[in-house]
């Protein structure tokens, strides 16, 4: 959908065959996005929306990785960091052994780091109803 001024919102949901499926829904064409600082001019508490436009790229790399090594936020922004674990060659009568190497970093904006925090929500809500994950028993409370 390159080129089109469109808002995105991730989610899961079932194929009809049972399996779990990651769908894209469109929202209505030039949405308004972010507030934005008012330009030199105007009167102070002044915003103004921008519409962002979504633009596709084809030759975006992806990055396989089974666990996350770090997370680390330090104020400015948040860093993420998986890695990938590669197993050393098996012998007979020996330890597995194997590695873990970085294989992608990821420094997100606080803005990005709330999104990033809302969407997985989401996505753990429908994992939660899907019947793949467990609602974490609340706490007793005392009195």
């Amino acid at each position: 959908m390159a080129g089109n001024d469109v808002s995105f919102r991730a989610g899961i949901g079932a194929a009809q065959n049972g399996e779990s499926v990651m769908a894209t829904n469109q929202e209505t064409n030039n949405q308004p996005a972010a507030p934005v600082t008012a330009a030199p001019g105007t009167k102070p508490g002044d915003t103004q929306t921008a519409t962002i436009r979504y633009v596709d790229r084809l030759d975006c790399a992806e990055a396989f990785a089974d666990t996350i090594t770090h997370v680390y936020f330090d104020g400015q922004s948040l860093r993420i960091e998986f890695g990938v674990t590669r197993l050393d060659e098996v012998k007979p009568n020996t330890p597995i052994t194997g590695r873990r190497y970085p294989a992608q970093r990821m420094v997100l904006t606080p803005m990005a780091a709330v999104e990033l925090i809302n969407r997985m929500q989401q996505v753990a809500a429908a994992l939660t109803q899907a019947g793949v994950l467990k609602a974490a028993p609340k706490p007793a409370t005392q009195s």
